[in-house]
């Protein structure tokens, strides 16, 4: 995946800002897929260049102007034709295995040590997935699709089974 298809996603939704977009993505596919403010803005840049995404400027009483970013046409098009294209796997790199692997090397206490800290990580990462659903029901206020929220928490179910 890519991070130009992931915003062409949530714009294929509806028009966001940039800073709108970050908060959507701390709150939906963060268990996935992160992004920070600046690749955003830079990916939208580059979006609007291509033609995928068209930027309207909404004023502000004594603010500056609102960048709103929608979809276009080509866009929607950009975005079908990768959603039916065969997914491409990811790499599955993981340094916390890594280290189980070689463990052996440690003495008993370290290794001890070095998995509840491994177990307190896991936990907080399972706690923000816990979250999701909450988030899940606002998102379908907005876009009340029941099939948009099957593979939502479709999404969800798989991040919580891969820990």
């Amino acid at each position: 995946m890519s991070l130009e298809h992931a915003i062409l996603g949530f714009l294929n939704y509806r028009p966001f800002t940039g800073y709108d977009l970050k908060k959507v993505f701390d709150t939906s596919v963060q268990h996935f897929w992160s992004a920070d403010q600046s690749q955003i803005y830079r990916t939208l840049n580059a979006l609007t260049k291509k033609g995928w995404v068209e930027m309207e400027k909404v004023a502000q009483q004594d603010r500056p102007d609102r960048k709103v970013y929608h979809i276009s046409d080509s866009g929607k098009e950009e975005l079908l034709h990768w959603l039916s294209a065969p997914p491409l796997m990811g790499s599955p790199h993981s340094a916390p295995l890594v280290q189980v692997f070689f463990s052996a090397q440690l003495p008993d206490e370290e290794l001890l040590a070095k998995f509840e800290g491994f177990a307190a990580m896991m936990r907080a990462v399972l706690e923000q997935y816990e979250q999701i659903p909450e988030n899940i029901e606002i998102y379908k206020q907005q876009i009340p699709s029941e099939r948009e929220h099957y593979f939502w928490m479709l999404t969800l179910d798989n991040g919580i089974r891969s820990m």
